[in-house]
C-alpha cells in the first residue's frame, strides 16, 4: 500500500471498528470491505463502493410487492405499503431522547428526476452492513443468527400499546422492500449513523437489475 515504515494507521470495518488481534476472527469475514486510514475518525476524501451479493433473480424483488399486495383481496393495498416504511423509521427513532421527527413526503417535480414516495427520518442510522442485510430478501428483523447485524439491531418486540407507537404496525406485512417495489421500481436508501460521520447509500432498481 506504499506505507512507510515509520508510518501509523489503523484498519477498519465499514462501521468504524478497529481491527486488532481480539477481534480479527470476529469482524474479518469472506467479502468484508475494509478501510486502511490514519485514524479511526479519519474524513474519507471521495465516496466509497461495497458490492452485495445476493442470489435472488430480480423478479424476487421487483415482483414479490405486486403479488404480495395485490393478494390482499378487498383492501386499498397502499397504506400497507406506506406502513412498511414508516415502521422502519418508527424502530430508527424508537431510542430518541430528543423529539422523533417522521417525514413522508411525495416528490413530483420533474426537475428533481421521476416521481418518488420519500420517507426521512432522525433515527439512529445504519451501518452499511445493516444497509447490506436490507438488501436480502426475508432477512426477518425479528431474526437473530450469531454476528448476524439486523436493520434493526437491538429491538426488542414491544409491550401490548398501540402499534403506531411502538414500531410493530409492520409486523403482520411483508417487509420494506416489497413495499418499495409495489410503490416504484427502484429504493434509494441514504443512512448516517448516529455515532458515525460516513454516510450510506443503497439503491436497488429495476432498472439496474
Amino acid at each position: 500500500f506504499g506505507i512507510a515504515s515509520d508510518e501509523n494507521f489503523v484498519i477498519t470495518t465499514t462501521n468504524r471498528k478497529e481491527i486488532t488481534e481480539d477481534n480479527f476472527s470476529e469482524l474479518v469475514q469472506d467479502g468484508v470491505t475494509l478501510y486502511l486510514l490514519q485514524s479511526v475518525d479519519q474524513m474519507l476524501l471521495s465516496a466509497t463502493k461495497e458490492r452485495i451479493d445476493f442470489l435472488p433473480h430480480y423478479d424476487t424483488l421487483v415482483k414479490s410487492g405486486m403479488y404480495e399486495y395485490y393478494a390482499s383481496e378487498g383492501q386499498n393495498p397502499l397504506p400497507f405499503a406506506l406502513a412498511e416504511l414508516i415502521d422502519n423509521s418508527l424502530s430508527a427513532t424508537s431510542r430518541n431522547t430528543a423529539i422523533r421527527s417522521i417525514q413522508i413526503k411525495l416528490l413530483f417535480d420533474d426537475s428533481q428526476g421521476k416521481p418518488a414516495v420519500a420517507v426521512i427520518d432522525n433515527g439512529r442510522g445504519m451501518t452499511s452492513k445493516q444497509l447490506n442485510n436490507w438488501a436480502v430478501y426475508r432477512l426477518s428483523k425479528f431474526t437473530r443468527q450469531g454476528d448476524f447485524e439486523s436493520d434493526h439491531s437491538g429491538y426488542v418486540r414491544p409491550l401490548p400499546v398501540p402499534r403506531s407507537l411502538n414500531s410493530d404496525i409492520s409486523y403482520f406485512g411483508v417487509g420494506g422492500k416489497q413495499a418499495v417495489f409495489f410503490v416504484g421500481q427502484s429504493a434509494r436508501m441514504i443512512s448516517k449513523p448516529a455515532d458515525s460521520q460516513d454516510v450510506h447509500e443503497l439503491v436497488l432498481s429495476k432498472e439496474d437489475f
